[in-house]
C-alpha cells in the first residue's frame, strides 16, 4: 500500500441542468478523521453520506470541505412572484383596513409572507432535485479522488524523506558501534588510570573496592543493548515503510523508542566520541519524529 500525507487540496466541477456544482476540498493533520462541510442552502441533506465517504477513504486528517452551487448565465436565478396568491393577501388586508381599521398593508410587508415569493430551487421537481444530487456526490468522489492522488505523491515524498533519515541513524549507530572508545581494552587502560590517580592521592582507599567498582562502571557503560535495540528500530522503520498504509501512529511510536535509546546511549558514554555521536542522534530522531507527525 502506498503512503498517504494527512496534507493535500483538490477541486472539482460539474453541471446539471444549468447548475454549475463545484467541490473544493482540503485536508491538514488531525490525529483522527475530523470533518468540517460547508454546504450550499438546501444540501444539508447530504451531509451523512459525505461524511461517510470521507471516513472510507481516509484513516486520519482534519478535513474541510466546501460546496458552491451556482446557475449557468440565461436561467432563472431572480426569485418569481406568486401574483395569484398575492392578490389575494393584499385585498384581504385591504377589507381588514376597510371593516376593522387594520394598518394599511406595505408591500415589503406583503412579499415577505410566506408563497408570495418563491425561488427556483423550490419549483423544481423531486426528479431534478435527485439528478442534481447525484451529481453533487459524484462531484464530490471525483474531489476525494484527486485529494488522495495529492496526499499519496506527498506520501511518498515523505517516504523517501524518511529513509533518508533512517539511514543517517543507521550510519550513526554504526559508528558508535565501531568507535575505539568501547573497546574492552580502552575502557580498561581508562578505568585503571582513574584507579591509579585515585590510589596515589589517597592512603585511606581500599583498592580492591575500588576495582570492584571499576568494573560495576565499565559494565554499566557497555551501550550494547542500545546499539542492537537501534538497529531492530532502524529494520522495523524500513519494514513499515516499505509496506505503506497508514503507519503514522506506528512511527511516531517507533520515534519515541529511537529517542530513549539515543538519551540513553548519551548518559552511558565514558567517551566524548560517543557522547557526540549521541547528541548527532538525538538531533536526527528529532527531525525523523517531525516529518512522521505528516503521515496518515
Amino acid at each position: 500500500m502506498q503512503l498517504q500525507s494527512m496534507t493535500g487540496f483538490a477541486r472539482a466541477a460539474a453541471e446539471n441542468g444549468g447548475v454549475s456544482v463545484i467541490w473544493e476540498v482540503k485536508s491538514v493533520n488531525g490525529k483522527s478523521v475530523e470533518i468540517r462541510l460547508r454546504l450550499a442552502t438546501g444540501f444539508e441533506r447530504l451531509e451523512p453520506s459525505l461524511r461517510q465517504a470521507i471516513q472510507k477513504r481516509f484513516a486520519r486528517g482534519n478535513f474541510q470541505a466546501t460546496l458552491t452551487i451556482g446557475r449557468a448565465a440565461g436561467t432563472q436565478t431572480q426569485p418569481i412572484v406568486n401574483e395569484a396568491f398575492l392578490r389575494d393577501v393584499a385585498g384581504l388586508a385591504k377589507r381588514l383596513q376597510e371593516q376593522f381599521g387594520a394598518t394599511a398593508a406595505s408591500a415589503d410587508g406583503l412579499l415577505s409572507l410566506r408563497g408570495v415569493l418563491e425561488t427556483p430551487e423550490a419549483l423544481e421537481s423531486e426528479e431534478f432535485r435527485a439528478s442534481l444530487d447525484a451529481v453533487v456526490l459524484e462531484t464530490f468522489d471525483e474531489a476525494l479522488d484527486d485529494l488522495a492522488a495529492a496526499r499519496r505523491s506527498e506520501g511518498e515524498a515523505l517516504r523517501d524523506l524518511l529513509l533518508g533519515h533512517l539511514a543517517s541513524i543507521e550510519a550513526l549507530v554504526l559508528a558508535a558501534e565501531a568507535d575505539p572508545s568501547r573497546e574492552p581494552a580502552a575502557i580498561r587502560d581508562k578505568l585503571a588510570e582513574q584507579v591509579r590517580l585515585l590510589l596515589d592521592t589517597s592512603t585511606n582507599l581500599d583498592e580492591s573496592r575500588l576495582h570492584m567498582e571499576a568494573a560495576f562502571l565499565a559494565t554499566k557503560a557497555d551501550i550494547r543493548e542500545e546499539i542492537d535495540r537501534l538497529k531492530t528500530h532502524v529494520a522495523s522503520g524500513r519494514s513499515l515503510l516499505e509496506n505503506g498504509g497508514p503507519i503514522g501512529r506506528k512511527l511516531d511510536f517507533l520515534s519515541q523508542e529511537f529517542n530513549r535509546e539515543s538519551n540513553t546511549l548519551c548518559s552511558k558514554s565514558n567517551a566524548a566520541a560517543i557522547t557526540a555521536i549521541g547528541l548527532e542522534l538525538k538531533s536526527v530522531v528529532d527531525q525523523f519524529r517531525e516529518q512522521v507527525q505528516n503521515l496518515e
